[in-house]
C-alpha cells in the first residue's frame, strides 16, 4: 500500500493526515494554528508526521495564497501574518527527508473534486469557495492549471463593481468585498443589523429586512457575474461551489445557477452548470494525497 501525507493549514486549525492510495485517511491530527509563529505549527506538523508508522512517498500542504509555488514559499496570507515569506518546502523537507509540495488551498480542492468529487466525470473542472473569503481552482483532466507564475486563479481581488464596498487589503468593489461570508456580515453591521455569519443575514433577508436583503441580492448578483465571465473565459464543463456559505446558506447553488445563465449567451445556457462539492471539508487533504500520488 502506498501513502500519503496531506497537511492542511488554515487561519484557525492546522490538519495533518496519513492517506493510503485509495484516497482513505487511515489518520488524523488537529491542532491550533499560530497565526503570528509558523515556528510552533511546523514543529507540531513534524511531531505528527513522525509518528505515523509507515513510509510515506511525500507531503503536501494546502496553504492560503498568495504563493510562491516554483520556491515552495508561503509569501503574504492575510490571515497568516507570521508566515510572511516562510520557505516551508525546504523547512520539511530538510527535516523529514521526502518531497515536499506546497499547493494553494484552493487548488487542492479542485483537484480532490476533479479526482473523486462532484467533477470526476468532467475534463475541465472550475473550483469556487465561498467562505469566509473566496478561493478558486481549475483543473483540465485532473491537472491543475497554474499559469505562467503559479498565480492563476487569484481571484479574490478581481473588481466587479466600481467604488462597491472593500473590505482589508482588498479592492474596492472586489468579488471577495461583495461575496464572501466576511463581506456579507461585515455590510450588515455596518447597516446595523446584529449579526455574527452570513446565514443569519440570510435568514433576516427571508423575514423581510431591506438591508439584509439588499446584501445577499448583491452577494447573489456579483458572484453569478463574476462566474458569467469566467465561463467565456475558461468554457469549464461544470462550476463547483464549495465552502460554508456557499453549501449551508438554503438555495444558494441553485440561485448562483439561475443567475449565471443570464449573464452568458442565450445560446450558451443550457451548458452552464453550477453543482455543490461533495467532498467536503476533507477536500484540501484528499487534493494534497493526489498531488503526491500523480506527481512523477
Amino acid at each position: 500500500m502506498r501513502y500519503a501525507v496531506g497537511i492542511d493549514v488554515g487561519g484557525t486549525n492546522t490538519r495533518v493526515a496519513l492517506i493510503d492510495e485509495h484516497f482513505h485517511i487511515i489518520q488524523r491530527e488537529q491542532f491550533l494554528t499560530d497565526k503570528e509563529e509558523a515556528g510552533e505549527t511546523i514543529c507540531g506538523i513534524k511531531n505528527i508526521i513522525r509518528g505515523f508508522q509507515v513510509k510515506v512517498e511525500g507531503i503536501s500542504i494546502s496553504c492560503p495564497g498568495p504563493l510562491d509555488l516554483m520556491a515552495g514559499i508561503v509569501l503574504t496570507p492575510p490571515n497568516l501574518p507570521g508566515w510572511h515569506n516562510l520557505p516551508i518546502e525546504k523547512r520539511l523537507q530538510e527535516a523529514l527527508g521526502v518531497p515536499v509540495y506546497l499547493e494553494n488551498d484552493a487548488n487542492l480542492a479542485c483537484l480532490a473534486e476533479a479526482a473523486a468529487g462532484a467533477g470526476k466525470d468532467s475534463r475541465y473542472v472550475q473550483f469556487l469557495t465561498v467562505s469566509t473569503g473566496i478561493g478558486a481552482g481549475f483543473c483540465i483532466d485532473r491537472k491543475i492549471y497554474h499559469g505562467s507564475r503559479g498565480f492563476a486563479q487569484e481571484v479574490a481581488n478581481s473588481v466587479l463593481w466600481r467604488n462597491g464596498p472593500f473590505q482589508g487589503d482588498l479592492k474596492k468593489g472586489s468579488v471577495e468585498s461583495i461575496s464572501s461570508g466576511t463581506a456579507i456580515v461585515k455590510r450588515a453591521k455596518e447597516a446595523g443589523l446584529s449579526v455574527k455569519h452570513a446565514g443569519e443575514v440570510y435568514q433576516l433577508a427571508e423575514k423581510g429586512n431591506t438591508a439584509a436583503k439588499e446584501i445577499m441580492e448583491d452577494a447573489y448578483e456579483f458572484l453569478s457575474n463574476f462566474i458569467g465571465i469566467l465561463y467565456g473565459v475558461l468554457d469549464p464543463d461544470l462550476f463547483i461551489l464549495g465552502g460554508s456559505v456557499a453549501l449551508k446558506i438554503p438555495g444558494f447553488i441553485e440561485e448562483i445557477q439561475s443567475r449565471a445563465e443570464e449573464k452568458v449567451y442565450t445560446a450558451l445556457r443550457d451548458h452552464i452548470h453550477v453543482v455543490p462539492a461533495q467532498l467536503g471539508e476533507d477536500c484540501g487533504l484528499i487534493g494534497a494525497a493526489y498531488l503526491v500520488f500523480h506527481t512523477p
